[in-house]
């Protein structure tokens, strides 16, 4: 495809310099505070007009605008006073969205028990698709047998996400789906989708914690022996 040795370069510099660069390595976060300077390889800085009004443009379609206002409004009303439960039950609120769909994990059944309670005594008619929906075989799939050393029955998010449009759900809400298999069911969910409850087996679903001790207890595993001031850029 790429033939011409200067073209080739162009188009590796130009890959470089995405994969270098990007806005975690941003200082300054002008596209938020405004009065400050924009790193040259900034994408607000570069924006195309083009992109700009494409997505502005985006915002009016369909219920995108009425999930915008509604998230934003969440956001301030509840700000540092409501729990991520009470800014779903709010969100689902503004919305309209009565009939609320549970995705949730088999391995998270008693939270996902409990959120269904909550959304009842809250007025709202929550219906639950556990992950292993139709009890089918991994290796039906094509999935390697020795993944069944951890259980035979596999996942199913399209499955979950099918059943849930079925009942015509008017928003879904993600418990512990593991990484790749919630993917799935966000691309094949009809309804808007949000997570409560993301699944880490190793730090109590809170995958955060890894990131807030990657440059001391969790280093080695995820930088090797590099030196962690180097890595903490």
């Amino acid at each position: 495809m790429y033939r011409n040795k200067n073209n080739l370069k162009k188009y590796t510099m130009e890959k470089e310099t995405i994969n270098e660069h990007s806005c975690v390595d941003c200082g300054t976060q002008n596209c938020k505070y405004k009065d400050r300077t924009y790193p040259e390889f900034c994408p607000t800085a570069n924006l195309k007009e083009s992109d700009r009004q494409w997505a502005l443009e985006r915002y009016e379609e369909n219920n995108n605008k009425a999930i915008m206002i509604a998230s934003a409004e969440v956001e301030y009303e509840g700000y540092c006073k409501w729990t991520r439960v009470q800014e779903i039950m709010e969100f689902a609120r503004k919305i309209g969205a009565k009939r609320i769909g549970i995705a949730n994990c088999i391995g998270l059944i008693n939270e996902a028990r409990i959120f269904a309670k909550i959304l009842r005594a809250n007025g709202f008619e929550p219906l639950s698709v556990i992950c292993k929906v139709a009890g089918q075989r991994k290796t039906s799939v094509g999935i390697p047998a020795e993944c069944e050393s951890i259980g035979a029955a596999m996942c199913n998010p399209i499955l979950q996400a099918r059943l849930l449009n079925e009942a015509h759900t008017d928003l879904n809400v993600v418990i512990g789906l593991c990484v790749g298999h919630d993917s799935l069911f966000y691309k094949y969910s009809d309804a808007y989708t949000t997570t409560l409850v993301t699944k880490d087996r190793v730090t109590g679903n809170n995958p955060a914690a890894a990131l807030y001790t990657a440059n001391s207890y969790y280093h080695k595993k995820f930088f090797g022996n590099d030196d962690r001031r180097n890595n903490n850029k």
